[in-house]
């Protein structure tokens, strides 16, 4: 579904991403691993088509169901069906859970209609007349995945969905994402907590210094995750 080949990225003179190259199949949940400043949330803009203020460039192909991202802007990206889950989730503090859903236009391929959304996030179901400002992390994640698969994305890039959440509200956003698979969503998840990534993705690309240095598979992190926890320093 996704297919990077040989992408480098820049800030300025400083190099960030050193011909990194992965593939993502289509049902797939697929994990960047790795320390911070590794170039994970790099690569993830780089492929949304956002590396591109304050002097950053990217060279290298970025394919998407065998379309040629290259010279895409990031809005012709979103129509095509690719969907960024960002840090800082974005979420709009003064409108309701609903009406965050519900504002941004449907522009993907395959817009989820409100009641499948309500189906798969419960919760926000309850909340859907809580202002953001009021939802606490958990939920304003939940959201944030939430309203980029209403408006269409067939595959999520999501940036460290986890942090700073509880272990319980880990395990609730893991289900999730198990159950958006199931609903035929592909992702692409950047995660440092390695446990987290073992539980949730079917393959582990480790990233360090903008190279890929490692791939593994679902059972091949979870017997080295003492060595992976090593080498993240944690």
């Amino acid at each position: 579904m996704l297919h990077i080949e040989d992408l480098s990225a820049w800030y300025g003179e400083a190099r960030v991403l050193t011909e990194v190259s992965l593939q993502v199949a289509e049902g797939e949940i697929v994990t960047l691993v790795g320390r911070n400043g590794a170039g994970k949330t790099t690569l993830l803009r780089s492929v949304m088509g956002l590396h591109t203020t304050g002097g950053a460039r990217t060279a290298g192909t970025a394919e998407f169901l065998g379309a040629d991202l290259t010279r895409l802007p990031a809005h012709r990206r979103t129509r095509r069906g690719l969907g960024y889950v960002p840090d800082d989730r974005g979420i709009y503090a003064t409108l309701t859970v609903e009406e965050n859903l519900t504002l941004p236009p449907a522009v993907g391929p395959h817009p989820w209609p409100l009641g499948q959304v309500y189906e798969t996030f419960p919760r926000l179901r309850e909340r859907r007349r809580s202002a953001g400002t009021n939802l606490s992390g958990g939920e304003q994640q939940m959201l944030a995945l939430a309203r980029v698969l209403r408006m269409g994305a067939r595959m999520l890039l999501c940036d460290e969905p986890t942090e700073g959440l509880s272990p319980l509200i880990v395990q609730q956003i893991g289900k999730i994402l198990r159950d958006v698979k199931d609903q035929g969503v592909t992702v692409l998840l950047v995660e440092q907590n390695v446990h987290f990534a073992a539980t949730v993705a079917d393959r582990h690309y480790l990233l360090a210094e903008g190279r890929i240095v490692r791939s593994l598979r679902g059972d091949e992190i979870r017997a080295r995750e003492h060595e992976l926890l090593e080498h993240l320093g944690i």
